[in-house]
């Protein structure tokens, strides 16, 4: 194996024996192969885009594979392998719809194919399938760019198509992306597509943000419950709403009782999940306390998108954790599709929950959510006036992903010596660092803005540039904005590359910049974007303030 996709891979240079997130070889050379066979979809699929028709069966399961692979979802082999037949069947599918017009050179991800488990393992194995396989640092470098970016999109894409909500130019630009890793393109032409990846990383962030708002609301300042009720209960986490809408329905009046773990926090700021009395608040912290979390909970637990983390020969809550999506787990119960028209079937999980006892009870208050871009620019005049009387001094959009490595206290101790006239943007599991924290607020805005999940990160940008026409700037760097971000997955890459793509300037990124940029990739980005790896406390929220 060689994985260098996460923040936490060994070395920073890449995980060869087994990952660090625990993802045994086997598993990393699978998902390897399922990549690769997305290539040759897309390989057929460019040229059928070429044609003038996109193919949307084929660009929605190349945006479910993708997310298949992204840290901490996909753990049991033999759904990876189907999942390897399927995308086989897939490619065949869009070559056929081509008739006899094959694109002139058909590379082997185009051509391999093969149904039985050990042939697949065998390619598996291969070193063709590997990023590796190109010998160039620097080519190497931005193909994985390129391909981690294209998995924050697509996973992206599919929560918004979930809700119904599609479109062609991002099925048709994660073809042309997947396809061009394929062929041997100049260094301008690769760091094109990469930009290219943070346009449509905006437009799709923006389509989840329209698809998620249309079915629940826009949300709101809302004080999220962090304590727990008497009832037993079920923990949902993830970033999936479709499904935090159907369990809630499927719970009244149950006597079971909902409550929000990691990214599904932000669920609770939605009016249209605000009407269910057993929709208790959230419980415990970011995706990596999940083991000492999900065990003090006593009840059911379902996982809706990534973020699971192996279990310990010490927990005992396998029995009853539920995976559904492209989640999956060797021994957990899995919640299948929801039929055409229909809902998901979350009976077994309410019935494995009756069985439990109550929560335990880990912590108690009140924390405060909602602020994505709707109600942010409700308070703009509060805002910019604020700014203007020089009560609020700088914003650091401190956004992101949390992570296990005790560099990542560096986060908090930004928080927590920031200057009281300074506010705090956030979206991400990287708020639990913070979040919790008594920061106070000016003038009755709090000096946490909470905006939501990692693909609510584009309520941030969203807030900046209407921010920018605010204050008559023509350029979004001239704003009172500094952006201090923590990163640890392929979501994060494609947040990163859309704000690149809008023009902000000066990131500073931890706990590491990613050890798939070689160094003169990383070199590239430092000169266009003045990318910089975070520093001390001290220094940094210094140079913040000085506006650097």
């Amino acid at each position: 194996m060689f994985c260098f996709q996460c923040q936490e891979t060994a070395k920073n240079q890449g995980c060869t024996v087994k990952g660090v997130c625990g993802k045994p070889e086997e598993t990393a050379d699978l998902q390897d192969l399922l990549i690769y066979v997305c290539k040759g979809i897309a390989v057929y699929g460019e040229k059928l885009k070429e044609k003038g028709t996109v193919d949307k069966e084929a660009g929605h399961f190349i945006c479910e594979a993708l997310f298949t692979t992204i840290t901490n979802v996909a753990w049991d082999d033999d759904v990876i392998v189907d999942r390897i037949r399927q995308a086989l069947d897939v490619r065949d599918a869009v070559k056929e719809k081509l008739g006899g017009d094959l694109p002139d050179a058909l590379p082997d991800c185009a051509v391999w194919a093969a149904t039985d488990k050990q042939a697949i393992m065998d390619k598996a194995l291969s070193d063709e399938v590997r990023i590796t396989a190109a010998e160039n640092e620097d080519v190497r470098s931005l193909r994985e760019l390129l391909i981690i970016g294209g998995k924050g999109i697509a996973a992206y894409a599919d929560h918004a198509a979930i809700l119904g909500h599609e479109k062609d130019d991002i099925y048709g630009f994660l073809m042309e992306a997947l396809a061009s890793t394929t062929k041997e393109l100049s260094t301008d032409e690769m760091v094109g597509m990469v930009m290219k990846a943070g346009e449509c990383a905006v437009n799709t962030m923006a389509l989840l943000d329209e698809a998620n708002t249309k079915a629940y609301g826009n949300p709101e300042i809302t004080e999220v419950n962090i304590g727990v009720g008497k009832n037993p209960g079920i923990l949902i986490s993830g970033h999936d709403l479709k499904d935090m809408e159907e369990l809630l329905k499927q719970t009244e009046g149950t006597g079971v009782d909902v409550y929000t773990h990691g990214e599904m926090l932000p669920a609770n700021c939605y009016p249209a999940f605000k009407k269910y009395d057993h929709f208790i608040g959230n419980y415990g912290g970011s995706w990596w306390h999940q083991n000492k979390d999900f065990e003090s909970f006593n009840g059911a637990i379902v996982l809706t998108t990534n973020c699971l983390i192996p279990i310990k020969k010490n927990n005992t809550y396998l029995d009853r954790l539920f995976t559904t999506g492209v989640v999956n787990y060797p021994g957990a119960k899995h919640i299948a599709k929801r039929p055409q028209g229909g809902a998901k079937d979350f009976s077994a999980v309410v019935e494995r929950a009756k069985q439990c006892a109550p929560p335990e009870e880990i912590e108690s208050g009140k924390i405060v959510g909602g602020f994505a871009h709707n109600q942010v620019l409700a308070l703009a005049d509060k805002v910019i006036n604020a700014v203007k009387s020089g009560a609020i001094k700088r914003f650091v959009v401190m956004a992101g992903c949390d992570g296990r490595q005790k560099s990542r206290s560096y986060f908090t101790e930004v928080a927590e010596n920031l200057p009281k006239d300074t506010v705090i943007l956030t979206a991400g599991c990287a708020k639990y660092r913070y979040n919790k924290l008594n920061l106070g607020d000016i003038g009755g805005i709090p000096r946490v803005l909470d905006a939501g999940q990692c693909n609510d990160s584009y309520s941030l940008a969203v807030i900046a540039l209407k921010l920018k026409e605010a204050f008559g700037l023509n350029d979004i760097n001239e704003l009172p904005v500094s952006y201090d971000i923590a990163w640890y997955e392929q979501k994060a890459v494609a947040v990163l590359l859309a704000l690149l793509f809008l023009g902000v300037k000066g990131i500073r990124l931890g706990p590491t910049l990613p050890g798939f940029l070689s160094p003169n990739v990383a070199n590239v980005l430092v000169e266009k974007f003045d990318i910089k790896p975070i520093g001390t406390v001290e220094e940094d929220i210094a140079a913040m303030m000085a506006g650097n």
